[in-house]
């Protein structure tokens, strides 16, 4: 059976230095805020390109951190508005409702399955205090419709770079294209841990130091609490796992960027609809996709991933439910997001990783094509 994805194979890829780096924490002494937080908060916040880098728990720490400070600092109040897009993972939507704000769905382009930037305008309202874009799958969501709206309404623009870790938007990574962005280092992304981690990214001092606080039960200074924070940090180990890793991230993605190029040249089968790319780029080229997942489309998803099992390759799906048909919001369950449940009952993703052999990746395209 070839895994969806083989998380031992690819934690074996990198020793022994995580087996060092491991060893270097066990025998520090200092496992909590210490300086390998500080070493990786410092790599990845020059990666992505961001003057502040502070590491939290984990991905949804990170954006329900965001908002929190945001409002912390009087910048939003609770009942404010937030532009998310409806075809997401439901942490995005969590993030945003847990800080009493109210997120405002809108449709994705089915063809890149982000957030369509020619219905965002129309949702904005006196008030929206922000849009949340959604690097889904590996994607920049990014495009200058989103930052004509951002500048001419004055909005926060915050990024979901969940999956997207050294994705570019042009010239810039996506990270640091907005005022702030939140990442998860899930053991599964592109840049994962050993456990839950993540990290917020952004240019805004005042903000980074509200965050860094209440990531710290709301504490600057210990036993001193301004904010009735949280318990939110990166610890001593993922930190150390994290700086390995991140050495090699841009020669994962690449490599990730390649298998996506062979499956949209060699897969041929007219139930299956690839991911939608810029015919003017090469895949193995283009730089605004670090496929985290390379998710397809079919009308037969479920008889499909039945043969796949049987054939040996292991798929998931990315999402079975949209988050406004989750019984966490009943308050969405009769509303319909056409766009968004299409792509919900239609993708199925195939394994990706920089692991993955490519006689693996031949017989991952051959049973496709034999379905």
């Amino acid at each position: 059976m070839i895994k969806f994805l083989d998380l031992q194979a690819i934690n074996n890829s990198y020793e022994p230095e995580i087996t060092q780096a491991l060893d270097r924490v066990f025998h520090s002494g200092w496992y909590v805020l210490g300086d390998e937080v500080k070493a990786f908060e410092a790599d990845y916040g020059k990666f992505t390109g961001s003057k502040n880098c502070i590491g939290v728990a984990n991905g949804l720490d990170a954006l329900r951190l965001i908002f929190k400070a945001y409002i912390a600092l009087g910048l939003m109040n609770e009942g404010d508005e937030i532009i998310v897009p409806a075809n997401t993972y439901i942490a995005s939507i969590l993030a945003i409702t847990d800080n009493c704000l109210k997120p405002v769905l809108v449709e994705p382009d089915i063809e890149t399955f982000n957030i369509d930037p020619d219905l965002v305008e129309e949702k904005i309202t006196q008030r929206t205090k922000g849009i949340m874009i959604v690097h889904l799958y590996g994607r920049n969501a990014m495009c200058p419709e989103i930052q004509r709206l951002v500048t001419k309404y004055n909005l926060k623009l915050v990024e979901d770079n969940a999956q997207a870790s050294g994705c570019y938007y042009g010239e810039t990574r996506t990270g640091s294209i907005g005022h702030a962005a939140g990442h998860s280092f899930y053991p599964g992304k592109n840049l994962g841990a050993l456990g839950d981690a993540g990290a917020v990214t952004t240019d805004d001092d005042a903000l980074a130091n509200v965050i860094r606080a209440l990531g710290n039960y709301g504490s600057r200074e210990k036993y001193i609490n301004e904010y009735q924070g949280l318990n939110s940090r990166l610890d001593e180990i993922q930190a150390a796992v994290l700086r390995v890793k991140l050495k090699y991230l841009d020669a994962g993605n690449q490599r990730r960027r390649e298998i996506a190029q062979f499956y949209c040249d060699h897969i041929k089968n007219e139930k299956i609809i690839l991911p939608v790319h810029n015919s003017q780029f090469i895949i193995h080229n283009s730089t605004f996709h670090t496929w985290h997942l390379f998710v397809i489309r079919t009308r037969e998803r479920d008889q499909l991933q039945r043969y796949l099992t049987k054939s040996g390759v292991q798929t998931l799906i990315h999402y079975p439910i949209p988050p406004h048909k989750q019984s966490a919001y009943p308050e969405w369950n009769s509303i319909s997001f056409p766009i968004t449940e299409k792509i919900h009952h239609e993708v199925i993703s195939l394994p990706i990783s920089h692991v993955l052999t490519q006689e693996e990746v031949v017989q991952i395209t051959d049973a496709i094509n034999a379905y």
